[in-house]
Formats: structure tokens, sequence, C-alpha cells
């Protein structure tokens, strides 16, 4: 594991205790790509498959987390929240989960980033999937978060 995914997994496991609960692990952080784990353990529900509200947290915090990284990377600072979000759950989830996010298109990064220069606030639109352990897409998550200045 990289600096960057221990200090974002200590940062998760202190600012939001939910993550401890749920065991989340940051995995890797290459490319622009954000991976998460999500163990089934600590998630499962009563169908024993994965806990939908534990999906949809791992998907925001994915983006969140990407963001957050991202950010760093470009020296920038400033507090991110997630402004809108939805889900789509395609297949249960039966045994741990990853959840990747992955960079958006380059135009759409730039435009972000202007904007935040600009106007101090700027959005940008995020997918995050959760992937079961055969690898398939059982989540499809789209998220807004919105960086401002001072927040």
């Amino acid at each position: 594991m990289t600096d960057h995914c221990q200090a974002l997994e200590r940062l998760l496991h202190h600012d939001i205790p939910l993550t401890r609960a749920m065991q989340l692990q940051v995995l890797s952080w290459q490319a622009h790509e954000l991976r998460l784990r999500l163990p089934l353990a600590a998630n499962s529900n009563h169908h024993h498959s994965m806990f939908g509200g534990s999906l949809y947290s791992a998907a925001v915090l994915a983006g969140w987390g990407w963001l957050h990284l991202r950010l760093q990377e470009a020296g920038i600072d400033g507090g991110v929240v997630i402004k809108d979000a939805q889900i789509s759950y395609l297949l249960p989830v039966t045994d741990d989960a990853v959840a990747c996010c992955a960079a958006p298109e380059a135009t759409a990064w730039d435009k972000f980033i202007a904007t935040y220069q600009r106007r101090g606030v700027a959005r940008l639109p995020l997918q995050t999937q959760l992937l079961n352990a055969g690898g398939e897409t059982a989540v499809r998550f789209s998220g807004q978060y919105v960086l401002q200045r001072g927040a």
C-alpha cells in the first residue's frame, strides 16, 4: 500500500467513524483510479449479501477519496462534499466487494479546476462501480461532488 493509500485510510477511519465499522480498506491509487475494499463480514444483511447502505457508502467514499487524492496531487485545497447521487444495484454481492472510481474525461477535470480557480466553487461528476468477487459490476453509482474554497 502506498503512502497516499495509508494516509487516505487513516483520514477516513479518523474523520468518518463509520468506515472503521465497515472495515473499509484503501487498496490502491494507480493511474488516477482509486480502489477500496469492502468486506462482506462487516457489511452483511439478513439475506447473507452486502447491505445496500454499505454499498452506497463505499460508492460515495470512493468518489470522495478519488477527488481528495487528485486535489492533493494538484496542490489544491478546499472542502469536498457530495451534492447529488444516483445508484443502481445490478447484482447481489455475496462476497467482498471492490469499489472503483476512475478519472473523468480530462476536459471535465480541466473545466472543474478552471471553474474552481475562477469562482471558488466547482462541481465534478464522478462514476464509481462496485465489483463482486467475480469481477462483475454489481453496483453503478454516479455522484456530483462539490469543491468549495474555505469549507
